[in-house]
Order: structure tokens, then C-alpha cells, then sequence
């Protein structure tokens, strides 16, 4: 008897194992294949300027929509995500050094990869946040562009990405990392708002809230790494949202990460380099938000 149960759960352990083996050649295929997908995309043209306004405001875009946070304080790239579950990816070098691709990138290349999501390779680049740049207006866009291309160069090759079972499972599962797949690349953009502290320029430069907050801003599952918290409701309910909460406490959780009713924001999932907005601008979010309709919900899982 005792021979025949652990003849059969022999049996039942082989049949998990190799299950689980079936699972994961699955989910290595799945993902490699939405890893390599390529995209065509049609690109649009987009002048870009020269002179040092439009750089200085190209370089104020790079600082507020977290370009250093990802890509490094010299935009050389960094060590994006280093854990062996997750895997190992690098941030790339946006310079036109060694290992960069300035120097390799046309203007066309920086439109798609900024706009779309899409390197030159036409793949969808890992983890490239593409909803919060959609919007980005052409002269704004065209800005960031400006300021990215005379950036000095600098040195630093990176190794390829080396994705781990969980990474992979989640890209083959949800396509989570690659904002290419879920962009609408055929959407009309909102059109260019005069720079003024207004409800409509906050609409305007809140689409960058709303890449992580949801387009209700009602919040819910985050695009970083798995241990980042959910975002949080931003929408002006008073149990849930931020509609107890004064301007100035707007100003403190944007520029100081502190909330007034609760922990600290996540220093991480919520960069601080996005506080560095000016006055009017953080003012203008603040006043669109004012202007969304409250959601009573602590946010999308």
C-alpha cells in the first residue's frame, strides 16, 4: 500500500514539474515575442529649434518629467532595475558618447522613442513611460529634442537586458514595460495652451500625472518595479481622493514628498525632480485637478 502512494505521488510530483516547466517555456516565448515585436509606426515630423530658449525649456521638460530619475544625472544612463527575480536592465545613454545613442539617433529616431514608445530598431523600449510624452505638444517636444542632441558626451556602454522569470512574466501576461503596446499612436493630441497658471494649462501638464494616475487620476496599479506602492487618488473626493487638502499642501507632497494626512510619498515611484515644476505650473495642476470629477476609490488594482 505504502508502495503504490508513493508510486502515485511520484507520478503527481513528475506531472507538476513538468507542468511547471511547460508554464515557464510558455511564458519565455510569450515574452519574447513581445520583446521583439516591432512597430511601425508613422512618425511625425517635428521641428527642431536651436536656440538657447527653446533648449532651456527642453532642458526644464527633461527635469520635470523625470528624465534624470530613470536615465542618470548626466542622461549617460544607469542601472534601471538590478534584482534576480526582476532581472537586470540598463537605462540607455542619451548622449552621444560611447554606448549612447545621440550620436546615432536622427530626429525622426528621438520623435518615435520619446513619442511613441519605439526605438530605431522599431522595438518597444523597456519601460520608456511614452503617456506621459504623448502629449507633449510639437514646440515642447521639439524642445526636449533640442536639449537632448547638444547634451555633452559622455562614455558609457551598457550590457544588453537580461530579463528575469518575473519580468518576463508579467511582460508576457500583462505587457507590462512597454508603454508601445498600449499607447492609441493615432490619437490626436491636446493643442499647445499659453504657459499661465489656468485650469487649462494644468489640463495640459497634469496627462503627465495621469501615465501613473490613471486618465480619471482616480489612481490604482503602478508601472514601476513590484514593491512601489499603488498611486493614489488625486481626484478632488474628500474620503479618498485630495479634496480635503489646501494648495499649499499640494505644493509640500509635489515639492517635499509629504503628505498632510498620512506616510511620506514613495520617493521613488513619485520623483521629486517633478516638484521642480515653477510655481505657476504646479498652480495650474493644482487648479485642473480641482476641475476632475471626484472618484470615491482608493485606485484600480
Amino acid at each position: 500500500m505504502l508502495k503504490k502512494i508513493l508510486k502515485w505521488l511520484g507520478i503527481a510530483i513528475a506531472g507538476i514539474i513538468g507542468l511547471l516547466v511547460l508554464a515557464a517555456l510558455g511564458i519565455y516565448m510569450v515574452s519574447n515575442s513581445k520583446i521583439n515585436t516591432t512597430y511601425d509606426i508613422t512618425v511625425e515630423a517635428i521641428a527642431i529649434p536651436t536656440d538657447s530658449a527653446a533648449v532651456a525649456r527642453g532642458a526644464h521638460i527633461a527635469e520635470t518629467r523625470v528624465c534624470y530619475d530613470c536615465h542618470g544625472p548626466d542622461l549617460a544612463g544607469q542601472v534601471f532595475m538590478d534584482a534576480p527575480p526582476m532581472g537586470t536592465i540598463y537605462a540607455s545613454n542619451l548622449t552621444s558618447g560611447n554606448g549612447g545613442i545621440g550620436g546615432q539617433y536622427s530626429d525622426t529616431d528621438w520623435v518615435r522613442a520619446i513619442r511613441h514608445g519605439v526605438g530605431a530598431d522599431h522595438k518597444a523600449l523597456f519601460n520608456m513611460p511614452s503617456e506621459a510624452f504623448w502629449s507633449l505638444s510639437d514646440a515642447d517636444l521639439g524642445a526636449l529634442i533640442a536639449f537632448l542632441k547638444q547634451l555633452p558626451p559622455v562614455d558609457n556602454p551598457h550590457p544588453a537586458p537580461e530579463y528575469g522569470p518575473v519580468s518576463r512574466g508579467l511582460i508576457a501576461l500583462t505587457g507590462a514595460f512597454f508603454s508601445a503596446a498600449h499607447i492609441d499612436h493615432d490619437a490626436p493630441r491636446m493643442q499647445e495652451v499659453e504657459a499661465a497658471a489656468t485650469p487649462e494649462f494644468g489640463a495640459y501638464l497634469a496627462q503627465l500625472c495621469a501615465a501613473c494616475h490613471q486618465a480619471d487620476f482616480s489612481g490604482g496599479t503602478h508601472h514601476g518595479p513590484p514593491d512601489w506602492p499603488n498611486t493614489a487618488n488625486i481626484t478632488p473626493d474628500p474620503e479618498y481622493g485630495i479634496g480635503k487638502w489646501s494648495e499649499a499642501d499640494f505644493f509640500r507632497a509635489m515639492r517635499e514628498g509629504k503628505r498632510p494626512d498620512g506616510p511620506d510619498i514613495h520617493p521613488e515611484a513619485m520623483p521629486r525632480t517633478i516638484g521642480n515644476m515653477t510655481d505657476d505650473e504646479l498652480k495650474a495642476i493644482w487648479l485642473y485637478l480641482q476641475t476632475v470629477p471626484p472618484v470615491a476609490s482608493k485606485g484600480k488594482e
